[in-house]
């Protein structure tokens, strides 16, 4: 039971980290809006509610010495993902803190850059929030009065990365890998969905075409002959003749 809970908040922190790298991505763009900033702070705010979940459950489970090696050697593969997972969104709140600061949105200071992404980030930030439709009540001001929140919070993720370090100390090079290398390429999936028929495919594709170029030099190659040897039977003809 412990296992499966622990699975799928990972799966929730996961899709929400997801989300917020793609609407970090849209800042700065001609999509930037005061919609898409109460956005970012919803999804970022609702990945730390779910990061905290995932440590606090993870570390009691890691701590207990009464569970079996095998479930052990399993919480700390999910350790591992989550730390990452802890990563990538410090990587991503910095770097929404960095574009926010260089694209405000009451002064701005620089023109919005048209980068092809155009359209509402609405149905990302529900997908992330787990809501059919979001509500948006923040102020005008939310572009400069967020910012210095961004900028604690990341101080407060980096501090519960550095705990989680002191707390539960797992070695990402110790943990072993439930699949083989390379095991999805060895999936026996129809072509049509199998990276590998797709890799077979496009290496077959050469061999085909080489094929058929070969075939009509042979053919080029016949027709030639034969011209050459009714040329010549012509020739010879009009020299008995004359």
């Amino acid at each position: 039971m412990g296992k499966e809970e622990c699975k799928t908040m990972l799966d929730a922190l996961n899709r929400v980290t997801a989300c917020y790298r793609h609407l970090v991505i849209t800042l700065g763009s001609t999509s930037d809006s005061q919609n898409l900033r109460e956005e970012l702070r919803k999804t970022r705010k609702k990945a730390q509610e779910l990061a905290a979940a995932n440590r606090t459950k993870l570390t009691a489970l890691l701590k207990d010495k009464s569970i079996s090696k095998e479930d052990r050697s399993e919480y700390e593969r999910l350790w591992v993902l989550f730390t990452s997972s802890m990563e990538l969104l410090d990587v991503d709140m910095k770097r929404s803190l960095e574009i926010g600061q260089d694209f405000p949105l009451q002064v701005p200071t620089r023109h919005l850059i048209q980068t092809g992404m155009s359209g509402s980030t609405t149905t990302v930030a529900a997908r992330a929030m787990s809501v059919q439709n979001m509500k948006y009540e923040a102020d005008s001001n939310i572009d400069t009065a967020d910012l210095k929140e961004l900028e604690a919070e990341i101080a407060q993720v980096v501090q519960m990365m550095e705990e989680m370090e002191m707390k539960v100390q797992v070695a990402p090079w110790a943990v072993e890998a439930k699949q083989e290398a390379g095991a999805e390429l060895k999936s026996t999936v129809s072509v049509g969905n199998s990276s590998v028929g797709v890799i077979s495919i496009c290496e077959e594709e050469p061999k085909e075409m080489d094929s058929e170029a070969g075939l009509k030099k042979v053919f080029a190659g016949i027709i030639f002959t034969a011209i050459i040897l009714m040329a010549g039977i012509l020739a010879f003809c009009v020299i008995k003749l004359s």
